[in-house]
């Protein structure tokens, strides 16, 4: 992949984190769980750096850890949504 590719990947990043993220109503379990930055803003941070191709290993890893930090934060008094790019992960303190 080409520098081009990893531009146009900031870019989309960058209107998600701009238009799409502020209005969703919810945070980033990972961010929510560990602090520093969201799922987007470390995956941008990767793009950045490594490219494209040699960002998507870190991003599933990442993806895998707000995964877990989901299901972590499903059994307190926390609620929301992952923002794993397009696949929203809910979590939920149950009966809430």
């Amino acid at each position: 992949m080409t520098g081009r590719t990893a531009a146009l990947v900031d870019r989309a990043i960058d209107a998600y984190q701009r238009r799409l993220s502020p209005r969703k109503g919810w945070g980033c379990a990972h961010r929510v769980a560990h602090g520093g930055p969201s799922c987007s803003g470390a995956v941008r941070t990767l793009v950045r750096c490594r490219g494209v191709t040699r960002s998507v290993v870190p991003t599933v890893v990442r993806f895998v850890a707000c995964y877990q930090a989901a299901r972590m934060l499903a059994q307190t008094d926390v609620s929301g949504v992952c923002c794993c790019g397009g696949i929203p992960i809910p979590f939920r303190f149950p009966g809430r």
